[in-house]
């Protein structure tokens, strides 16, 4: 059985009464979910109640479920209205937090392994910050496409659904958000 088989599977035990195909749904997609709405919302207390937010829709919603397009494409469209509906609202507007743990100066306390040397972990670490950066500093529905078409792996049709738009506005949004970052990260590899 097909990851997607499955998830429909558990959704449909869900509308039939299975309090447990809800738990497995939770476990097997929380994590994803909630990597998604961090880069989204760019703050892990938001995340968290976002992600809580869209399980507590889909239960709610469970009777209303329709097998006809994949899971992944049903949640993820939750979970994206209740992120931009977050990002649209005025106390949203927070300086950028690391999910990395800090010190009181705002540094990292990320941990290298025994094996690189620490120039390369301090190179990795404002290589991955600039990405980190430029992804937050992109449009949020740019964000939301790239994301889950190069990291999720999501279908242009898929993102379109979740996105509540067209194909051809997801390549365009894809399309604009790889610009945007080359540009940004060429900018600073060059500075």
């Amino acid at each position: 059985m097909q990851d997607g088989d499955e998830d429909v599977r558990l959704m449909l035990a869900l509308r039939d009464g299975d309090e447990a195909a809800f738990d497995a749904l939770f476990a097997r997609w929380s994590a994803p979910l909630l990597r998604y709405v961090e880069r989204m919302v760019r703050d892990a207390a938001s995340a968290e109640e976002l992600v809580q937010e869209s399980f507590l829709r889909l239960y709610r919603a469970r009777d209303r479920y329709r097998p006809e397009a994949r899971f992944s494409t049903w949640l993820y469209t939750i979970a994206t209205r209740l992120a931009l509906n977050e990002l649209r609202r005025p106390h949203h507007q927070r300086p950028h937090q690391s999910a990395d743990e800090v010190d009181d100066e705002g540094r990292s306390l990320v941990l290298a392994s025994e094996e690189p040397r620490a120039d390369d972990v301090a190179h990795a670490r404002r290589v991955g910050e600039s990405v980190e950066a430029a992804l937050g500093d992109l449009p949020e529905r740019q964000r939301a496409a790239l994301w889950l078409s190069a990291v999720e792996g999501h279908s242009y049709a898929e993102i379109a659904a979740a996105l509540s738009t067209t194909e051809k506005s997801v390549k365009a949004l894809v399309h604009r958000a790889r610009c945007t970052l080359a540009l940004r990260l060429g900018a600073k590899a060059e500075a």
